[in-house]
């Protein structure tokens, strides 16, 4: 069952990171920066946008705060990894919490790629020409490619009268495949977090009553 776990969790991850490359080599290579196609209707678009930092477009720093979010981006993954490695080991993995650790891990990893490797495998994408695929002649070295977004949704007009957002529309943020699948990770984390730090929660306990024995032990002890 833990290796059944395990190749299943590596093949989800694989795919959805597959998915989430495939819909931004095919944004970088065949739009330019700006550039819209509507999908459905008016309230779903492709529009093609770049960003150096966090999901949704938020910036963290320049140079130095774009390789310290690379950075720290490694770091989750390796945790989640090494998390979900002692959650199948100790047989506290079911599907919701597969499901979770995957979207969370994929879409971490599909960010990842993009600041990796974009920089030395594309040119630069801008307003009036679209990249190129041309590894080792790209616009950035290693490790400070831009990520790639494109999802753009406009499901309601918000009214001026609102505070901040009046008269954009709701949830104006451009995202990326990789950014939907930690955002739904999360959400699902935050619903069954129970079943995700269950094994937590129990080493919490034993130590507590591991520590009221050794101090029931000693006061005994003091009375002899």
């Amino acid at each position: 069952m833990k290796k059944k776990y395990a190749w299943i969790a590596a093949i989800v991850v694989l795919l959805l990171i597959v998915i989430d490359q495939v819909i931004k080599f095919w944004v970088k290579t065949h739009m330019s920066v700006g550039q819209t196609i509507p999908m459905l209707g008016q309230w779903f678009n492709l529009h093609f946008v770049e960003n150096e930092g966090m999901a949704f477009g938020i910036s963290f720093g320049q140079q130095v705060g774009k390789f310290l979010l690379s950075l720290l981006r490694i770091c989750l993954v390796g945790l989640l990894c090494w998390y979900f490695a002692r959650l199948v080991k100790r047989d506290k993995m079911d599907g919701v919490v597969l499901t979770i650790f995957c979207l969370v891990i994929a879409g971490a990893f599909g960010n990842i790629i993009d600041s990796m490797f974009y920089g030395i495998l594309f040119t630069e994408s801008n307003f009036l020409e679209v990249a190129q695929w041309s590894p080792g002649h790209g616009y950035a070295p290693f490790f400070f490619g831009k990520v790639v977004d494109m999802f753009y949704l406009k499901l309601f007009l918000i009214p001026e009268k609102f505070p901040l957002w009046g008269g954009s529309y709701f949830f104006p943020a451009i995202f990326n495949f990789a950014d939907a699948c930690i955002t739904v990770g999360i959400v699902l984390a935050i619903i069954f977090n129970k079943r995700i730090f269950s094994d937590l929660d129990k080493k919490e306990d034993e130590n507590v009553a591991n520590n009221e024995l050794d101090a029931s032990n000693e006061e005994i002890g003091n009375r002899e």
